[in-house]
């Protein structure tokens, strides 16, 4: 873990999808800056107990099922509970990426897009529905939206509803940030390219090292700590005008 820089001191935030990848890059990091995650966790329970305990236990874990149409609400409120009715910052990691064909048949198709859409999107939605309303309540608060470079520049014919699902998850934040400001909520939404997680490993192994990043002009793919710092700053006190704002993290291999 490295050391702490206070700048997040005192901050309790709820992190999902937390417990591996660029979710667990995150957790250690804000716990670095002097906060204290919530990591939930959906079936890993042993590597988010296992994240604390590298973060010293400073935080808590929290189990929740976001393919449930009230997984999220619950999830809220079970982390509200866990950090003693106070939560400053949500970062909604959580996400799955969902390989289905167009030429799949009509029910393989809906269900793939509903799955994705309910993990990716409406629970996100849902989770930051609770937030506004607690940090309206509390003085204010940060929400961190983990979207993608496919919501920007499209994707894959075989995996359609991530980057529709992300690129709604930007236009979420874009509204939340026009429309909530006022009352002290800062939204921000992160674009990573290739990341180097379990999911890109897969990916190379199947295709190669150059596949992945033939396209990225600083030749490689980002590490899940890169996004982590990213995360911490958007959630610094000191950072409202990033409000609204899209952060692209892909190398160059997508510019605006």
């Amino acid at each position: 873990m490295q050391v702490c820089t206070g700048h997040l001191a005192g901050q309790a935030v709820l992190v999902t999808g937390g417990s591996g990848g660029i979710g667990a890059a995150i957790v250690e990091r804000l716990a670095s800056e002097g906060a204290r995650p919530v990591i939930h966790y959906s079936r890993d329970e042993r590597g988010a107990q296992a994240l604390l305990e590298r973060i010293g236990g400073q935080g808590w874990i929290v189990q929740g099922d976001l393919t449930l149409d009230d997984g999220a609400e619950q999830l809220w409120q079970a982390a509200l509970a866990l950090a003693g009715g106070r939560l400053h910052g949500l970062v909604n990691n959580a996400g799955i990426r969902t390989e289905i064909a167009l030429q799949a048949s009509s029910p393989e198709w809906r269900a793939a897009w509903r799955r994705e859409f309910q993990i990716n999107f409406f629970a996100a939605a849902d989770l930051c529905r609770e937030a506004v309303a607690h940090f309206r309540a509390h003085g204010g608060g940060r929400i961190v939206n983990m979207a993608s470079r496919a919501a920007q520049r499209g994707y894959a014919a075989d995996a359609l509803p991530y980057g529709a699902s992300k690129a709604a998850l930007i236009n979420l934040t874009k509204s939340l940030a026009r429309s909530v400001a006022a009352d002290g909520v800062v939204a921000v939404a992160i674009a990573p390219g290739w990341v180097r997680t379990d999911m890109a490993e897969q990916f190379v192994a199947q295709f190669g090292e150059a596949a992945a990043t033939a396209d990225i002009p600083v030749g490689r793919m980002a590490s899940p700590e890169e996004i982590a710092e990213l995360v911490a700053f958007t959630l610094r006190p000191s950072q409202v005008s990033l409000n609204g704002a899209t952060l692209d993290v892909n190398g160059g291999s997508y510019i605006r």
